[in-house]
């Protein structure tokens, strides 16, 4: 893989949550099970990628009840757009290279 490409975001599963979160306005949130449903992802795995991203700096996880039912809101961060960012340029320019 070359040096540019950021591996927390390259591993495909973590490319399309990153992705999706980036599809939202910033600031904006998704609640775990639509991403889940979006992604068709288990819960074990979503929750393994979002760790590795979270760790990362790249997703905000916000944990907190609606009554007594416990919700978890994901984003992604400030930190997570600008890599995502580098992470399509470095894509693209890895691609214009190829030609």
């Amino acid at each position: 893989m070359p040096e540019d490409l950021d591996p927390v975001i390259h591993a495909p599963a973590r490319l399309r949550v990153v992705a999706s979160l980036a599809a939202l306005g910033r600031g904006d949130e998704v609640a775990f099970p639509k991403l889940r449903k979006l992604l068709d992802m288990t819960a074990g795995n979503l929750s393994t990628h979002l760790r590795k991203l979270e760790d990362a700096g790249y997703v905000r996880v916000t944990k907190t009840h609606e009554g007594r039912t416990p919700v978890t809101y994901l984003a992604l961060t400030d930190n997570g757009r600008t890599a995502f960012a580098d992470y399509q340029a470095a894509l693209m320019d890895l691609l214009k290279g190829a030609q």
